[in-house]
């Protein structure tokens, strides 16, 4: 009896080299993509610290290794674009302006926090900064970005509506009615898949019939790209041109972005489904971080030292936003009650 052939897992694609030679960007970005990424990073890092240290509670995702993706998309949108995503959320929080000291005080659980320290690690919400939400519940921010997408198109805006979703919500019903009504309304919708490579403990190659999940749109007529998400400048010229797709009329369209997070799903994933050299391997060769750090000293655009005083700046700004997280008070017990029922 003929064997299956065994599905190759999907992996980061492109090269460094080659986005060079198809993109063009300014130092002045290339620094602000680099203060972005080192920003979500080491507060990401202080956040996993304070876990373990149970000053933060419940469940905590940490963005590591994926800083590029949020970091170049939201580069891409304009003050009265939408952004909503799934529970990985305190960098998409950072990268959409958010102070770090309200968001570090909601991961704490205080009053200061962005949903009065209520809502935690999984459901963070700033409607100031067009963001909405941190969603728990897998693939449930999809419908939600579709909609937020019809009532861009309704009111006859040009604003266009992001969603951020995992390889894992993918595979999730809701995503493909999302994405019928998104095409079928030719709305002006963003879906971001951040694929990286693992559902919780699940590799995409065991979970998914079509490892390609930037073709999961074609069904419905959706455009669909793979892109290195590991590569920042990648990221951003390719969520430009997205959003240019969606500002112009012209419907939804899909990104899988090929990214790789280095810790576990959560806090309390020992990661055993992975080896530590495939960890550092990518770590070594595919950092988004240290891929701008060398671009911009290779280039001349800086050097070392004003990158480590970058570093300290970002160290910082961390520094005192969990200062301001654990001196915040915690929530009066009334404020259980309220936003429960409308008008309260």
């Amino acid at each position: 009896m003929a064997t299956a052939k065994k599905k190759a897992r999907a992996k980061p694609q492109g090269t460094r080299e080659a986005t060079r030679a198809a993109v063009t960007v300014t130092p002045a970005t290339l620094l602000d993509y680099y203060r972005q990424m080192l920003l979500i990073r080491r507060f990401e890092e202080k956040a996993g610290q304070m876990y373990g240290m149970g000053l933060i509670g419940g469940f905590c995702h940490l963005y590591i290794g994926q800083e590029a993706v949020v970091t170049g998309v939201q580069h891409a949108l304009e003050p009265g674009d939408t952004v909503v995503t799934g529970y990985r959320c305190h960098a998409h929080m950072l990268a959409a302006g958010v102070d770090p000291k309200r968001i570090m005080a909601e991961l704490a659980g205080r009053a200061a926090g962005s949903s009065k320290g209520k809502g935690g690690s999984m459901h963070m919400f700033a409607l100031d900064a067009g963001f909405y939400g941190g969603h728990a519940i897998v693939g449930a921010q999809v419908p939600l970005g579709t909609g937020l997408g019809f009532a861009h198109r309704y009111r006859k805006s040009d604003r266009v509506s992001v969603t951020y979703f995992g390889d894992g919500a993918a595979n999730q019903g809701q995503v493909f009615e999302a994405l019928n009504m998104a095409a079928l309304w030719t709305l002006p919708t963003v879906y971001v898949i951040e694929n990286n490579q693992y559902a919780m403990g699940t590799a995409v190659s065991r979970a998914s019939a079509v490892a390609e999940l930037c073709r999961r749109g074609e069904s419905f007529g959706i455009p669909g790209r793979q892109v290195d998400g590991m590569d920042v400048v990648a990221v951003g010229a390719a969520a430009a041109a997205a959003v240019e797709h969606c500002r112009k009329g012209r419907g939804p369209i899909l990104l899988e972005m090929m990214t790789y997070r280095y810790r576990g799903h959560s806090m309390s994933d020992p990661a055993k489904y992975r080896s530590r050299e495939e960890v550092s391997k990518v770590r070594q060769e595919r950092d988004p971080i240290e891929q701008v750090r060398e671009r911009l000293i290779e280039e001349g655009q800086t050097d070392d030292a004003a990158l480590k005083a970058i570093d300290k700046d970002v160290k910082a700004v961390v520094a005192e936003a969990a200062e301001f997280a654990q001196d915040s008070p915690e929530p009066d017990a009334a404020e259980l009650a309220v936003g429960i029922l409308a008008g309260a």
